[in-house]
């Protein structure tokens, strides 16, 4: 949930560094703080509890000018939310921001403690900063400096560093949290994700797992994971066009940025089809995936993470339906630590909104190294998990911001049938005729989901009516079953109410005692027959022990 900026270039940095944090205010926060090399050879670092508000007051007094600096926003997980516990840390000249956990930080930290080095934080990231100035204290270069201390750390990390014997340098590394170098001109930039760089440029990096790279004001070198610089071809090669605006990653009159993003679906639906089927032919067109869907496979295992599982889930369904092609899924969280039987004649679909969701990343990983094909549907152009898999499949949902996934998640639904349809067009279990059907009910979805907008008033009454109410339950059945899960996930995610989703044939055995009067259960009822008579009688078994439907 942490946010990182950071700056080299012509402009006041701490300008640019404090527009990053609040592009970035979204992400959630308990802290946040700036260091600035000055025009005068100085260093100004302030840090703020809070948010970012605090930390205004701590600058406008000083007016900090300088051409490179670095920022960051803290959700905490070593040490509690406080002042000295916030970014950057600082040792001797040494800044440091940093996402993700430093493993082994404790074992580092009692054997810098044994050489007489104080710490004045409980973080993680404090150790890195005096392992960092330890090095160059024994007379390293900055780029050895940070060789030598990465090699010695475990976990996941995006660190943004500023030396003050290089203070014309950012010198940045990733390992399992994102990390994205913004090439603007006569300056660069790098940050934790898009917004906070779309003001600058549109020009993006996405930093390789391993990698760590130095930014000038006009000079951009990468190292790979074996600490081979990458040739400036290769680095140029994979420099993208975002095709995101400012005004994407803005409010635009919204109270929310989720509100924004669920208005926002029936336009992210139609950007997903857009050039997928033909509109006289009816024709469906995967670009990026037709290959992959003409390979006879075995079966599909479906990795994902939160929301992402939830859309698996229903895929799951659609492509056992349409196809008859055996389907599994499965928390990417849960996949990478055990270890799982894999097929070198199983198609294996990582799904991921940002593409750096790391449990998915590395479950692809290990399935990719056991020879099997891989693929993934993804929001974010070039972002990791598309570079490392086999095939991709993008959602054109446009910038999410909100952090609990709203037209991400419907999107995925969306290429998740298309890829179900062209599955089984491809195996022959569904006819031209019914594949047609289902396109042309695809293409009706946004004005459909119009008309559930529309009803937003009588929602926001109806949320009223039960804002009280301690307890949520969700239910229904078949391919409706996971979005009862993704509605309680939504409700504990946004409102901290306790929520759950139920298969509505399972709420007898047992979870139906759980049920009092006045308990507020939301029913989602398909249209099909099969599902919807029973839906019915379980509404009628929960209506007898007094719960509101």
């Amino acid at each position: 949930m942490c946010g990182i900026v950071g700056y080299v270039g012509w402009r006041n940095a701490t300008e640019v560094l404090l527009e990053g944090l609040q592009n970035l205010e979204y992400r959630g926060y308990d802290s946040s703080g700036i260091a600035v090399h000055l025009n005068t050879g100085n260093f100004f670092h302030a840090r703020a509890e809070g948010k970012l508000a605090n930390l205004l007051p701590k600058i406008q007094h000083r007016r900090p000018l300088g051409f490179t600096g670095i920022g960051h926003t803290r959700w905490a997980t070593h040490g509690k939310p406080s002042e000295r516990n916030a970014h950057p840390h600082a040792k001797e000249g040494v800044y440091v921001v940093h996402n993700g956990i430093i493993e082994n930080y404790a074992a580092l930290k009692e054997e810098l403690i044994s050489r007489d080095i104080a710490f004045h934080s409980e973080t993680d990231t404090e150790v890195f900063a005096a392992l960092l100035q330890e090095a160059v204290g024994e007379g390293l270069s900055c780029q050895h400096a940070l060789e030598r201390t990465l090699a010695q750390i475990k976990g996941s990390y995006a660190f943004v560093v500023l030396f003050n014997q290089e203070p014309e340098h950012l010198w940045v590394a990733r390992s399992g949290s994102p990390l994205i170098i913004g090439i603007g001109k006569e300056e660069n930039l790098v940050a934790s994700d898009i917004p906070a760089l779309l003001p600058y440029t549109k020009q993006m990096l996405m930093l390789d797992d391993g990698e760590y790279a130095a930014l000038t004001h006009h000079t951009l070198e990468v190292w790979n994971a074996a600490g081979e610089i990458v040739s400036p071809d290769a680095v140029q090669s994979r420099i993208k066009t975002i095709p995101w605006t400012v005004s994407m990653a803005q409010k635009g009159g919204y109270k929310h940025f989720m509100l924004k993003e669920i208005f926002e679906q029936p336009e992210a639906l139609d950007q997903t089809l857009l050039g997928k089927v033909d509109s006289d032919s009816r024709h469906l067109y995967l670009e990026e995936m037709e290959e992959c869907l003409r390979i006879p496979f075995r079966d599909v295992a479906i990795l994902a993470c939160g929301t992402s599982y939830h859309a698996g889930m229903v895929g799951k369904y659609y492509i056992e339906r349409l196809s008859k092609v055996p389907a599994s899924i499965e928390y990417a969280s849960e996949f990478r630590y055990r270890t799982p039987l894999m097929h070198q004649e199983s198609l294996y679909l990582g799904i991921s909104q940002s593409g750096e969701t790391i449990d998915t990343l590395y479950a692809l990983k290990s399935a990719k190294e056991a020879g099997a094909v891989t693929a993934t549907i993804c929001n974010v152009l070039d972002a990791s998990i598309p570079r490392m898999v086999d095939y991709t499949l993008y959602t054109r949902a446009g910038p999410e911001i909100g952090v609990a996934s709203t037209k991400a998640f419907t999107t995925q639904l969306e290429l998740l049938l298309l890829m179900a349809v062209k599955l089984g067009s491809n195996c022959g279990h569904l006819d031209a005729d019914a594949a047609i059907a289902i396109l042309d009910a695809v293409r009706h979805l946004p004005a459909l989901i119009e008309t559930s907008l529309a009803k937003y008033p009588e929602i926001r009454q109806l949320s009223e009516h039960y804002l009280q109410s301690p307890d949520f339950f969700y239910m229904s059945r078949g391919p409706l079953y996971p979005i009862a899960l993704e509605g309680a996930l939504k409700l504990k995610e946004i409102s901290y109410i306790h929520a759950e989703g139920y298969a509505a044939g399972e709420l007898k055995h047992g979870t139906i005692a759980l049920i009092e009067d006045n308990t507020p259960v939301i029913a989602i009822l398909s249209q099909e027959d099969v599902y919807r008579e029973k839906m019915i009688s379980n509404i009628e078994e929960i209506q007898a022990r007094g719960a509101h439907v």
